[in-house]
């Protein structure tokens, strides 16, 4: 019964370590970049876009496309780095568990 018990505290930690981890993803931001840097958008740990940046040279209607193209490019390289950030943070507070293979908590 003592295992039980012990268990069951260790599952409420670690549900508070994960509302912990939602909250600080929410105010935790990464930025993409693409074009060596004339694009750059600002995303939050959860992947929501806060902001894009973009050089003024950029600024030339026959060269639209290229710019929107940048722009997407900009922001899966910040939401790449969102999800490892993320990854990165449950692994900490997971680590030891033992957790099914694949398991995905975010």
């Amino acid at each position: 019964m003592k295992d039980i018990m012990g268990l069951m505290k260790q599952a409420q930690a670690m549900q508070q370590k994960l509302q912990d981890a939602q909250a600080e993803l929410d105010t935790l931001e990464v930025d993409g970049t693409a074009g060596g840097g004339v694009v750059t958008v600002k995303v939050t740990g959860k992947g929501s876009l806060k902001s894009i940046n973009i050089d003024a040279s950029l600024m030339n209607p026959d060269e639209k496309e290229i710019l929107e193209d940048l722009i997407v490019a900009a922001m899966n390289d910040a939401r790449g780095k969102a999800e490892r950030v993320t990854q990165e943070r449950m692994e900490s507070i997971t680590k030891g568990l033992p957790l099914p293979p694949g398991l995905k908590l975010f």
